[in-house]
């Protein structure tokens, strides 16, 4: 037992001298972390007066399957470790406290994830990715400038339009970072403080288009069956009361989900299924009771998503019976076909957003490669086809567009 205690004494001198600043950017956790398989056994704690070394018992409290994730990431931290410090063989005590912390999740970094299995693609796949996301932030922008300095387009209908244009613009700069980041140059970690304030963004901007969706379905409402109150209703006043109240209510609703995600301490590897950070796929992370979370996430969800969907149902409904009472079938076309886009752009919002979180909560058994495709689906196909699905079926739009670039 000589040899352990000399072990030990030089273990703890050596992560006095040469480790406390580096341990102390962890924090324990408040509850056993039950998904790691390796605990630590030094803890360093540095204070003005004195300085105290925590010992525990090197221990596995669950195996870790070989071959999956967690082992496979376990194995590359070990042997970056290894080859840091020159080991070949067993890692000393410190070390392997150091390692153990890391793989606890404790060390605050996100592994972001790309396409499973297509690793050796990646460089290939980030030239499509570059395309969409040029068309969809110049397609944006084109349309926010149209409508910002033609007199002509500032009306409910377009104003609207430019709403939603500046959300999926806001959605694609949200993810582009850390998706170009990925594929292009292989750049996967992300601190802890940068994916909370993604999801933030990512979530804010998501509730918001549905928001601008709903205004402009209420929008067509108006036009369709009070057609003779519609400017008085919808004046500019009233427009940029509804964005603000929109604005307000996504904010509000997505601000306390970093602060819930804070108070976690995360086991395991910390690998995210996307490429960018969700609030639904962090909380699985927590080495703790998440029910909170979990509930915070359904009720702002229903409130967004589930109310915002049954109002542009039921707006429609109004629509439709509206439409059908016109006893000239060419009025009748005319009147839908003002609502052609708008349903093309609420079915490219609700379908993949409505798929991707049944995925999270209730299709565990999935394939991986199901949920990364649906998160792009989600968040890039939207901000890239409104663009185009305005410009064709707006004549307007379309007219101007033609004229800023053909002239």
């Amino acid at each position: 037992m000589s040899w352990q205690n000399n072990e030990l004494q030089l273990s703890r001198k050596k992560l006095i001298d040469n480790t406390t600043t580096r341990v102390s950017r962890f924090r324990l956790p408040s509850s056993p972390c039950k998904a790691c398989s390796l605990w630590m056994q030094l803890w360093c704690v540095k204070s003005q007066n004195s300085r105290q070394v925590l010992d525990a018992e090197l221990w596995n409290q669950e195996e870790v399957p070989e071959g999956s994730a967690r082992a496979l990431e376990r194995e590359r931290r070990e042997k970056a470790l290894r080859h840091k410090k020159g080991y070949s063989g067993y890692l000393p005590n410190v070390e392997t406290a150091i390692f153990s912390l890391e793989f606890c999740g404790l060390s605050s970094i996100y592994a972001l994830s790309g396409l499973p299995g297509l690793e050796h693609m990646h460089i290939w796949i980030s030239i499509p990715l570059c395309f969409i996301y040029l068309a969809s932030i110049l397609g944006n922008c084109t349309i926010v400038f149209i409508i910002k300095t033609e007199p002509s387009l500032h009306e409910p209908m377009y104003l609207f339009l430019s709403m939603l244009a500046l959300t999926d613009l806001g959605l694609s700069l949200c993810t582009l970072p850390t998706v170009l980041g990925i594929f292009l140059i292989g750049v996967r970690d992300i601190s802890q403080d940068a994916c909370f304030a993604q999801l933030f963004f990512i979530h804010c901007l998501s509730f918001l288009e549905s928001s601008v969706l709903l205004s402009m379905a209420f929008d067509r409402f108006v036009a369709i069956c009070r057609p003779l109150h519609y400017a008085s209703i919808l004046t500019n006043t009233v427009i940029g009361r509804i964005g603000l109240a929109s604005l307000g209510r996504s904010v509000a609703l997505i601000f306390p989900l970093p602060f819930m995600l804070k108070r976690f301490s995360y086991c395991g590897s910390l690998v995210l299924s996307h490429s960018y950070c969700l609030h639904q796929e962090v909380m699985k992370l927590a080495c703790a009771d998440i029910k909170d979370n979990s509930i915070y996430g359904m009720f702002v969800i229903v409130s967004t998503v589930g109310i915002d969907s049954l109002l542009i149902l039921f707006s429609y409904a109004l629509i439709l019976h509206t439409v059908l009472s016109i006893a000239s079938k060419a009025e009748r076309l005319k009147a839908l076909n003002t609502c052609v886009s708008h349903i093309c752009a609420v079915l490219l919002f609700y379908t993949p957003m409505i798929g991707l979180s049944i995925i999270h909560r209730f299709g565990k058994q999935a394939p991986h490669l199901v949920q990364v495709i649906m998160g792009f689906v989600y968040l890039l196909f939207p901000p890239l086809m409104n663009p185009i699905i305005y410009s064709v079926k707006t004549k307007q739009i379309r007219d101007r567009v033609t004229h800023v670039f053909c002239d």
